[in-house]
C-alpha cells in the first residue's frame, strides 16, 4: 500500500492556498495556566488553532484538496460524503467554491450547530442512524443511484495529504518542536500530521527526534486498541457514541490511515470525558480560543497525561475544531464564573 509523499503534501499546500488558511500557533502562558489552577507543566505548551479555518475546523484542508482534483464532468455530477459535522462543512464549503452540488449523509445525533452550518453552505443533508457504518452505506447507495463523486472523510490519499499540510505548518511555526499531539478518529488528521512531521524531519526540516502522538476519548478508544495490537479493530456504535467528543465517534481507523499511523505515529493516549470538559474550561479561561470537545482531547492529554507522553521541551497540541454548541459553551462559562466567585 503506497504512502503519501512529502511532494504530495507540498502540492496539496499549493492547491489549497487561498481557500484553507495558515492557522495560528499560540504559546500558552504558564502564568495564566497557574491562575487557572493547572499544575506546573514540564514543557512549553503551544496550541495549533485549526478553529481559525473558514469552517471552524481542519477538515477544509483535505476536502478541498480532494474535490479540486475532480474533473469538470465529476464536479458537474456533484459530490457526496458522510460525516458527523466538520467534514460535512469542509465538503460543502469546497464544493460551493468549485461550483459543485454537495450532498451530506449525517447521523441524526449530530450537533444542530453543525447541521445548520452545513445547510448554510448550500449542502443537501440526508440523515441516518448514529452508526458511522450507516452513513457510509447510505452515501455509497446514493453514489450508485445518482453518480455523485465520493469524498471520503479520511480514508483517501488526497484527504491525508490535505490534512498533512497542518503538520508542515507546525514544524515551520515552531522550530525545535519535540512532540505534536493530534486528535484521532478515522485517522485523517493524525495520519496526515504524523506523515508530514516525520517526512519533514527526514528531510532535515524538523527536529530529527520529533514525536507524534494521537489522543482520543477512552469511550471511543478503537484507534488506541488498533495501534497497540497492530490489528485494525472496529468498535460498535453503541460504544463510540457515548463520548462527548462527537467528532471522534468513528468506529475504526481508515485502512490507508492505519498504514500511515503504524509507519509514522509514536503512540496514542486516551482521556476521559471529564478531562475533555476540564480542558475546554482551561482553554476558554486562559486563551482566546474556543474549543469543541473533539478539539480539546489534545489539551486534555497534555494537562492530565503528561506522565504517559515522551519527555519534551516544546509540545504542540492541535485544536482541531471550534464548532462548540452554544448551550455547552454557556454551561462551561457559567461553571468558570462560579469557580471564580
Amino acid at each position: 500500500m503506497r504512502l503519501v509523499t512529502l511532494a504530495e503534501i507540498e502540492e496539496a499546500r499549493r492547491r489549497i492556498a487561498g481557500v484553507a488558511v495558515r492557522t495560528g500557533l499560540y504559546a500558552v502562558e504558564p502564568a495564566r495556566l497557574r491562575a487557572a489552577g493547572v499544575a506546573e507543566l514540564p514543557f512549553a505548551l503551544y496550541v495549533k488553532a485549526e478553529s481559525e479555518q473558514p469552517i471552524g475546523s481542519f477538515k477544509l484542508r483535505g476536502a478541498y484538496n480532494r474535490i479540486a482534483q475532480l474533473s469538470a464532468e465529476e464536479l458537474g455530477r456533484g459530490v457526496i460524503t458522510y460525516s458527523s459535522g466538520n467534514h460535512a462543512q469542509g465538503v460543502a464549503y469546497a464544493a460551493r467554491a468549485l461550483g459543485a452540488k454537495a450532498v451530506i449523509v449525517m447521523p441524526n445525533n449530530a450537533p444542530e450547530v453543525k447541521k445548520a452550518a452545513t445547510r448554510a453552505l448550500g449542502a443537501e443533508i440526508v440523515e441516518v442512524g448514529p452508526a458511522s457504518s450507516d452513513r457510509r452505506l447510505k452515501a455509497e447507495e446514493l453514489v450508485a443511484e445518482r453518480g455523485y463523486a465520493m469524498i471520503p472523510p479520511y480514508d483517501a490519499p488526497q484527504i491525508i495529504a490535505g490534512q498533512a499540510t497542518c503538520g508542515l505548518e507546525i514544524v515551520e511555526q515552531l522550530p525545535g518542536v519535540e512532540l505534536v499531539i493530534s486528535p484521532v478518529s478515522g485517522g485523517g488528521l493524525l495520519s496526515g500530521i504524523a506523515t508530514a512531521v516525520k517526512l519533514a524531519a527526514e528531510a532535515g526540516l524538523a527536529d530529527p527526534d520529533v514525536k507524534v502522538w494521537g489522543a482520543e476519548p477512552e469511550l471511543a478508544a478503537d484507534a488506541k486498541e488498533s495501534f497497540y495490537s497492530k490489528t485494525l479493530v472496529e468498535w460498535p456504535a453503541s460504544k463510540t457514541t457515548r463520548t462527548i467528543g462527537d467528532g471522534l465517534r468513528t468506529q475504526s481507523l481508515g485502512v490507508l490511515n492505519f498504514e500511515h499511523v503504524l509507519r509514522f505515529v509514536d503512540g496514542i493516549v486516551t482521556v476521559t470525558d471529564e478531562e475533555i470538559l476540564a480542558a475546554m474550561r482551561v482553554m476558554l479561561s486562559v486563551t482566546k480560543l474556543v474549543p469543541e470537545p473533539s478539539g480539546a482531547v489534545t489539551l486534555a492529554a497534555a494537562l492530565f497525561h503528561a506522565d504517559e507522553l515522551p519527555k519534551a521541551r516544546k509540545v504542540a497540541v492541535v485544536l482541531s475544531g471550534g464548532n462548540l454548541e452554544p448551550a455547552l459553551r454557556q454551561r462551561l462559562e457559567e461553571e468558570l464564573a462560579a469557580a471564580k466567585s
